[in-house]
């Protein structure tokens, strides 16, 4: 299984939090991103969203079919999130657009074994990847890029 994590682009300030828009700044960097995975993720690749409408934004970016998951809200814990996506055991690639802190902390949780921080710039993507060899499962960091990279 290949597990993506992409942290919604820059957003604007504000209330209520699920209302915040991506500003001009965050439209660069998910259609930047966008453009990177396009040419990378295989076609039956399952997206799956925070309801917040800066993650449904980014999301759009890669315009694709995806499912919105209440399971991603920006209160969400690592270990939900990666129930959600079906980790280790799901088929294929799953890409999970999200939020800090709980992306860092999945991705933290997958590379070390602990849960803490680690953050991921907005806009920005964190690839891994689980095998198993020899019997052993292991978990493989395939990418970290941030948007303003690409």
């Amino acid at each position: 299984m290949d597990l993506v994590l992409w942290r919604h682009a820059d957003a604007a300030d504000g209330e209520p939090d699920l209302q915040r828009a991506l500003t001009a700044k965050g439209i660069r960097q998910a259609q930047a991103m966008a453009g990177w995975l396009n040419q990378r993720l295989p076609d039956e690749t399952r997206i799956l969203v925070s309801p917040a409408r800066r993650a449904q934004q980014t999301a759009e970016a890669l315009e694709r079919s995806f499912r919105t998951l209440n399971e991603l809200t920006p209160n969400a814990d690592a270990m939900s999130i990666l129930l959600a996506a079906g980790w280790p055991d799901a088929s294929g690639t799953v890409l999970l657009i999200g939020h800090q802190p709980y992306l860092g902390h999945a991705a933290m949780l997958l590379l070390t074994g602990t849960e803490r921080d680690f953050a991921i710039k907005k806009g920005g993507v964190v690839w891994i990847s689980n095998r198993v060899r020899q019997e052993r499962s292991q978990n493989i960091l395939r990418a970290v890029i941030s948007a303003e990279l690409l």
